[in-house]
């Protein structure tokens, strides 16, 4: 194995014609003795009196048994820790022989003794992890434990960083960029740059071995990062036969998401299979430039990963001017320059779209007009969209600010400025994977943002028809305080600009869209809490009379009775739903003759009433929130409570006993 080791270091020496290469291969030689040294093994021996050892002792460790035994237990071992190994001893004297060795490398990697494992077998474990081989060890006591890790993590820390061939190859193609004929001569005597049909059997870079702590993050299976590294290529190379790319370049992009480190690996395996392809610009060789494609509109490589894309992407120009692989270069060239980070994976409609280099189209909803479709690419920010649909609008001139809002099943928020509108397309995606019943999974909205100026607004503008939909929504999340009188003739108000006179004919929405949800539950009288779980009766007094007294004879069961229950209340909703209809109904046909412009307008000056209206609401997260607003409405609507009159709200708290924040969150636009 060791000769085979040899014989590949010496056919890398001939690939430079010129002294620069000559150095480079040279310079290579410690990293291909480091890599032969993780190949050879130490032959069995006897114990030795080794000066440089540093630190020794008797340790456990699994060995699988024979025939009979073929289950792992453990055996007690005489281990000895050296700057360069592992090794184990079936003994401490002299005449011991050594039965195995793991040779240590800055690729190995230990970890820690966990209080689980101690607790299941009486034993702390401690597992280093090398090339080849895996030990797991242990022992009675911790300070022992802790002791050996800390040697072992010592040793590896102190050696110098192995490097593989790719790396290798990398710094000497980084050399020799200005020099096109050795370039072409690395290229053409190292085919560990170029396509292959093959598998690969280890990664193009170097990963550390066994499982690390950042392997497995949201809960997802993941193995070591060799071994994904791998998987990964297979994935790869699928690509070339699969009819529906676009999910399996979702999957190998999600995978770099949650694996960052994979993300150099995977750029080093699309440049290894965009080079030197058996036929250029086939729809095989370009599945390969389209995810390329994605991979540059989502992650941005490491400094020396980068230039040497971009050393592939202007060979590749070079070779093939105005080809579908050079353009496809051009386009990862200009998006590398804008990426930055992503907080989710692209969409299925965006890697199509970068599949074909084209824009994707974007829906946003504009209260009282129609929604306006915005082409977007992978770069483009919220504050990008909301200029451009300030500018279709005729708003430029506005002295309010707007902004795109986030509406979900889950939440309703405005976004940052600088997010990524993908981003959010993307969140909508995966929740419609989460929640399929639930259509649709979220929309874009374009709204007023923050303090607006109410009296500025033309009652004859678009502008004026954003500022009546937006306090139509405060209405129905219940943030206006209005008595029930005014609520049904704000939902007559808006009857009217929908749809005009009433009419027996005309249809109108439903409830829930003209009158705060929340209100018509509080309308309901208290009701009975629903059936809960029987009461448990104690054994002594028999089956029998549990059976009875706990109602499971004779009596309606506890599922039965919850049923009852929900639709009681289901009624009591119903009833009242059809008498503040009623209500609404009455006021509606007051309005006959009301124009659209002017029962807007009314509806404005009705919610104008609310002294707060125009302001931005935010939320205060506070364990003592609902105290809070309470005691702050006492105050601001002069209600005087059952306590002396304070100075300020601060006082009013201070003087219920509650201990306001220190520091209330920052005001946001229209939020619940």
């Amino acid at each position: 194995m060791a000769k085979q080791a040899r014989g590949r270091r010496t056919k890398r020496k001939p690939r430079s014609p010129s002294s620069c290469a000559v150095k480079a291969t040279r310079r290579s030689l410690p990293a291909a003795e480091e890599m032969c040294s993780l190949i050879a093994e130490k032959k069995c021996g006897r114990v030795q009196d080794e000066p440089d050892a540093i630190i020794k002792g008797w340790l456990q460790r699994e060995v699988r048994g024979g025939v009979k035994t073929p289950w792992l237990r453990p055996r007690k071992y005489w281990f000895v820790l050296t700057q360069d190994s592992l090794d184990y001893y079936s003994g401490c004297d002299v005449s011991a022989r050594r039965l195995g060795s793991l040779v240590l490398t800055s690729l190995c990697s230990v970890l820690w003794p966990d209080k689980q494992t101690y607790k299941e077998t009486g034993y702390w474990a401690v597992t280093v992890f090398g090339r080849k081989h895996c030990y797991r060890l242990y022992t009675e006591h911790l300070n022992e434990a802790v002791h050996w890790v800390c040697a072992l993590q010592k040793v590896i820390v102190s050696k110098a960083p192995v490097q593989t061939p790719t790396q290798l190859l990398m710094y000497d193609i980084e050399e020799n960029r200005n020099s096109p004929e050795i370039l072409e001569h690395i290229y053409h005597n190292n085919s560990i740059l170029c396509y292959t049909a093959g598998p690969i059997y280890a990664p193009l870079l170097p990963f550390p071995y066994g499982v690390g702590e950042n392997t497995a993050p949201c809960g997802r299976g993941y193995a070591a990062l060799r071994d994904e590294a791998i998987k990964l290529f297979h994935s790869l190379q699928q690509l070339e036969g699969v009819r529906e790319p676009a999910l399996l370049m979702q999957g190998v992009l999600q995978t770099c998401r949650d694996l960052p480190p994979l993300v150099d690996e995977i750029y080093c395996q699309l440049v290894k299979q965009t080079t030197e392809p058996p036929t250029p610009g086939a729809p095989t060789d370009l599945r390969y430039w389209q995810l390329l494609t994605c991979m540059s509109c989502t992650f941005l490589p490491s400094p020396p990963v980068l230039s040497y894309l971009h050393l592939h992407l202007q060979r590749t120009e070079n070779h093939f001017p105005g080809s579908e692989m050079a353009q496809y270069g051009h386009f990862i060239t200009e998006a590398l320059r804008k990426t930055k980070g992503r907080e989710c994976v692209p969409s299925l409609d965006e890697i199509e779209g970068l599949m074909g280099r084209q824009e994707m189209m974007c829906t946003v909803h504009c209260p009282g007009t129609a929604a306006c479709h915005v082409a977007i690419s992978s770069h483009t920010t919220a504050q990008e969209v909301a200029q451009e649909l300030r500018s279709r609008l005729g708003l430029v001139c506005s002295p309010n600010s707007f902004a795109l809002y986030e509406e979900s099943w889950q939440q309703e928020c405005p976004l940052p400025e600088d997010v990524l509108v993908v981003d959010v397309l993307a969140r909508f995606e995966n929740l419609a994977g989460e929640e399929p019943h639930r259509k649709p999974p979220g929309r874009l909205w374009f709204r007023h943002y923050g303090c607006l100026d109410k009296d500025s607004v033309p009652r004859n503008s678009q502008e004026f028809v954003l500022l009546f939909e937006q306090a139509h929504k405060l209405v129905l999340r219940g943030c206006v305080p209005a008595s029930e009188e005014t609520l049904h003739s704000l939902a007559a108000l808006r009857l009217q600009s929908l749809n005009g006179d009433f009419s027996t004919h005309m249809p109108f929405p439903c409830l829930d869209q003209l009158f705060p949800p929340g209100l018509l539950h509080s309308r309901l009288s208290p009701l009975p809490s629903p059936p809960s779980n029987p009461k448990v009766f104690p054994a002594t007094r028999g089956f029998l009379a549990g059976a009875f007294s706990a109602g499971l004879w004779g009596g309606p069961s506890l599922a039965k009775q919850q049923v009852e229950w929900k639709q009681h209340l289901r009624d009591r909703l119903r009833e009242e739903a059809v008498s503040v209809m009623g209500a609404i109904m009455d006021r509606w046909k007051q309005l006959e003759g009301m124009g659209q412009l002017e029962a807007m307008a009314a509806y404005i000056d009705l919610v104008g009433e609310w002294s707060a209206f125009g302001s931005a609401p935010f939320d205060v997260e506070a364990h003592l929130a609902r105290e809070v607003v309470q005691l702050l409405q006492a105050y601001v609507t002069s209600s005087k409570p059952q306590l002396e009159t304070p100075s300020t709200p601060v006082a009013a708290l201070q003087q219920q006993g509650l201990h306001p924040p220190t520091r209330l969150p920052e005001m946001g636009p229209f939020l619940n």
